[in-house]
């Protein structure tokens, strides 16, 4: 079975005890952020290896780190193939900077866009910036209805319903 179902089938499973899966978040979540602060610490370091070599080098279990591959995935310059993932599939972790930033805030992960390596990649204004495009990206907006008796928006002085309302 590939390492990414494993890794959803035991973090988001249906029937298991509900401390054990808070436990479980509980400890990704905190390991997550280690390997995130090592990451923005040299942000341009393209890291490389099999699934294998990076648990080993981030020193978390190997499903931790499908776990991380999985929610990063989004946010590299090149997505890793982590639907038939296996310990020795090589894959990448060279992120785009501005995306990541963008998805931690997507997800309402305040605790990976807040860590101050942040600081040394992108100033106040430009992490502000980001995070208010990515608020607006999803804010949806309606257009101003027009009602029968409001003026026709074409500017003809008549009322909507007398003017281009009348073929609605």
């Amino acid at each position: 079975m590939a390492l990414l179902k494993q890794w959803r089938d035991m973090a988001y499973s249906e029937t298991a005890n509900k401390g054990d899966l808070q436990r479980l978040w509980s400890d990704y979540f905190q390991k997550e952020k280690e390997i995130y602060a090592q990451l923005l610490k040299t942000p341009d370091k393209a890291v490389e290896g099999t699934v294998k070599e990076l648990a080993d080098k981030y020193e978390v279990e190997l499903m931790t780190m499908v776990g991380f591959l999985d929610g990063i995935n989004d946010s590299l310059k090149g997505p890793n193939p982590i639907e038939e993932m296996e310990e020795d599939t090589k894959v990448s972790l060279a992120f785009d900077k501005e995306l990541l930033y963008k998805n931690m805030v997507a997800a309402g992960a305040d605790w990976l866009y807040e860590l101050e390596e942040w600081n040394d990649i992108f100033d106040e204004d430009t992490r502000k910036n980001l995070y208010r495009e990515q608020k607006e990206s999803t804010t949806v907006r309606k257009e101003k209805r027009v009602y029968p008796n409001d003026p026709c928006p074409c500017g003809s002085g008549k009322k909507y319903k007398k003017c281009c309302g009348k073929n609605a």
